[in-house]
């Protein structure tokens, strides 16, 4: 690993190999923590566009629509439903590394959080892609898309957008989802996996809470009301994934208002009736 921050995050950020990226990202944490990677912002590479991270050639990607649905009943079903699980945590770390590598104004206490962030999605990664081995299969074996990925690539430009939409919308939407996966799994019978999303949901409740400050702490440095640039910017990025069920005591740990919480429910009902009347 280099000696200073950026050029050890964009180390891990470029890497394609599924043992070396969760290692590397843990490394740039214990590193930061233990004083031994000093800032430099103008250290090579600067920021620049990045149409795709480091990652490697399976699974192979295709729309998120081409995603096919299993049933849990089998082995098989339940080793795809992982999967996609293990997709989302591997392209967690990308964004937690690009977050700490492209923006580069902010201030230590932000490296610190997505560095910590980033490790915490690689022992999720890790956690999970084992759990698919013992079922007989590893990551790469059933496809992904790049939907993830893709919202970085489209927040590249601002920090507080990205601030917005990763961490408030995309990761928590996770917490919308994993419950019921688990209510599944375990009338199924799948403790193991249940036990797994327990420690990832616990920890993605933090990750939304350091996403929730950080935006908030920015429409603030700008003199900027979040809730309604919140809203203003899911109607911008076309955002189209908060139709379903919320879990409202996960959103409150993470930090979210009831405010905001009102207005995601309104901007869910007005989706869902326009969807309708297409």
């Amino acid at each position: 690993m280099t000696s200073s921050l950026y050029p050890a995050v964009y180390q891990a950020l470029c890497s394609s190999d599924i043992d070396a990226k969760p290692q590397l990202a843990s490394l740039c944490h214990q590193q930061w923590l233990a004083g031994r990677l000093p800032r430099a912002a103008d250290a090579l590479p600067l920021p620049h566009p990045l149409p795709a991270p480091g990652r490697p050639a399976r699974p192979q990607l295709v729309s998120p629509f081409e995603v096919p649905r299993q049933g849990l009943g089998s082995v098989a079903g339940r080793a795809g439903l992982i999967h996609a699980i293990a997709h989302i945590e591997f392209n967690a770390i990308n964004l937690a590394l690009d977050a700490v590598w492209r923006f580069r104004d902010m201030p230590d206490a932000f490296v610190e959080d997505w560095l910590r962030v980033a490790a915490e999605e690689a022992k999720h990664f890790n956690m999970l892609r084992e759990r698919l081995q013992q079922l007989g299969f590893d990551y790469g074996d059933f496809v992904g898309h790049n939907s993830l990925w893709q919202m970085a690539v489209d927040t590249d430009h601002d920090v507080m957008v990205r601030m917005a939409l990763v961490p408030r919308v995309l990761e928590a939407r996770g917490l919308d989802a994993v419950p019921p996966i688990q209510k599944k799994l375990a009338a199924l019978g799948d403790s193991a996996t249940v036990a797994i999303l327990d420690r990832i949901f616990e920890d993605e409740i933090g990750h939304v809470q350091i996403g929730n400050y950080w935006f908030t702490t920015l429409c603030d440095a700008r003199g900027i009301e979040p809730l309604a640039c919140f809203r203003q910017l899911l109607i911008d990025y076309e955002v189209d994934n908060l139709r379903g069920a919320y879990n409202w005591e996960a959103r409150r740990a993470a930090g979210f208002s009831e405010f905001e919480l009102a207005m995601l429910e309104d901007f869910a009902v007005t989706r869902r009736r326009l969807s309708a009347g297409a």
